[in-house]
Order: structure tokens, then sequence, then C-alpha cells
């Protein structure tokens, strides 16, 4: 089984290549935000990691903060943030097949 934080970078990543995925993004706070995107998008154990109509929350391991830092930071810039940086980040996921997307919602902390 892929960990979250595979499930994460493969979702990000493929986003990132393939915008017409998205829905919508919204920048909600001033530290996160929410992208919500076509649920036809395959992504391995979907359903454990993208639960439907439930909340899955998961810091994201220091690891791959760093390792991710380019990738992370594009999805920061989206943000409201008048941080420069951040130490930690957070994933909510959730599956909402009523409107047929997943939902991601970055937060950094």
């Amino acid at each position: 089984m892929a960990s979250n934080s595979d499930s994460i970078y493969y979702v990000l990543t493929k986003l990132q290549h393939h915008p017409e995925l998205v829905k919508q993004i919204t920048a909600r706070y001033t530290n996160t935000v929410m992208i919500l995107f076509d649920d036809s998008l395959k992504i391995a154990n979907s359903s454990f990691y993208f639960p439907v109509d439930r909340l899955m929350v998961n810091r994201l391991a220091g690891e791959f903060v760093a390792k991710n830092g380019d990738l992370l930071e594009e999805y920061f810039a989206m943000t409201k943030s008048t941080k420069a940086n951040y130490h930690d980040v957070w994933a909510t996921t959730s599956h909402i097949p009523a409107k047929k997307v997943f939902l991601l919602e970055l937060s950094y902390e």
C-alpha cells in the first residue's frame, strides 16, 4: 500500500502537469489552499486516503516537506500568507462523490 505522502506527492505533481483536472483552487485563511479536482483521477488506495464524505487529516513527514520543498512552495504561493516560510504541512483529504471531486487542502504552519 502506498503511503499518504506518496498519494499527496502523486496528486500534487499530477495537478501541476494537468491543470485541466482542477475544478477549483481557493486560498482559505492565510495559510491554507483548498484544491478540488476531478475524481476521475486514478489514485492508489483512494478510498483509504480520500475517504468518502469524511475528512482525513495528516501531518506530512518532515522528510517529505524537505525533499519536496519546490513542489510545496508552488502551492504555498497560492495561500494568502504574509509569512516567508513554514515548518509543518498538514494535508486534509476527502472524496465528495456528489460533486464528483476529490478535496485536498494543504495547511502550512
